[in-house]
């Protein structure tokens, strides 16, 4: 497999001789207002380009949107995708919202999809605690299997949590993309990992490499990549956990 570190959580996946786009997120750098509640209010969205025009990460067979905050499918992607692109989301509810903004090949992986060899199974995930918790509502993370390619697991905008902790018991995966950032509002906790986080999804899974993804995008990512790679570096980490730069490919 190939995975691309795209900007955010925004990947492209070649994986069993398909590509996919996760959590398509086009907007031009410095166009959107920083989120409400947040710090950095000085900062506007997304902090940085796209290393990649996104026409070109329109030429997929498949996008996946693992739910529907506007830094995972925004105005731009809706703009951009081709109306009969097929698109998948974690449940009906959201692929009803992304009919009516025009699409035709919309349908859930709820319950699991198979993409000629490629077998794809939906996970949970808690994006932050609390009341906060609640108010991001739902999210999911990605499982795809092939005969031929090692187990993949997206995890999504989740915390560590019992959700993650039961994906890979149950699914065994290889490599595990998390999102990091360590995004948080005034009030409360993380709503994405931090370092502590992604050292409880190393200890989980021993057997994987971890890829952490959703870094220094937005004004509410506390975390910073120089952060975390000393942090990498102090817990001797560095064989397992990669942390790419936007536009970085790596190969599994």
């Amino acid at each position: 497999m190939q995975i691309r570190q795209i900007r955010n959580a925004t990947l492209m996946l070649e994986y069993g001789g398909k590509r996919f786009l996760v959590d398509p997120f086009f907007a031009g750098q410095g166009t959107i207002p920083a989120f409400p509640n947040t710090p950095n209010q000085d900062k506007q969205n997304p902090l940085v380009g796209l290393p990649v025009a996104a026409e070109e990460l329109v030429k997929v067979d498949a996008v996946f949107v693992t739910h529907l905050h506007l830094d995972h499918f925004d105005e731009a992607a809706k703009q951009v995708l081709p109306k009969d692109m097929p698109i998948y989301t974690q449940n009906e509810d959201d692929a009803e919202a992304i009919r009516k903004d025009g699409f035709f090949h919309v349908q859930s992986f709820e319950h699991g999809v198979q993409i000629e060899d490629v077998i794809i199974a939906k996970t949970n995930g808690q994006h932050g605690t609390g009341e906060i918790g609640k108010m991001m509502g739902n999210v999911s993370g990605i499982v795809y299997k092939h005969p031929y390619e090692k187990t993949l697991y997206i995890a999504g905008d989740t915390i560590w949590c019992d959700d993650v902790q039961e994906a890979i018991e149950a699914h065994d995966p290889e490599v595990i993309v998390v999102n990091g950032g360590a995004a948080q509002f005034l009030q409360g906790d993380p709503i994405t990992m931090t370092k502590e986080d992604i050292y409880q999804t190393y200890k989980a899974a021993p057997q994987a490499t971890i890829v952490v993804s959703h870094m220094e995008a937005l004004n509410h990512c506390l975390l910073t990549r120089t952060e975390l790679k000393s942090f990498i570096a102090e817990k001797v980490l560095s064989q397992r956990v990669v942390v790419p730069e936007d536009g970085e490919v790596l190969q599994f």
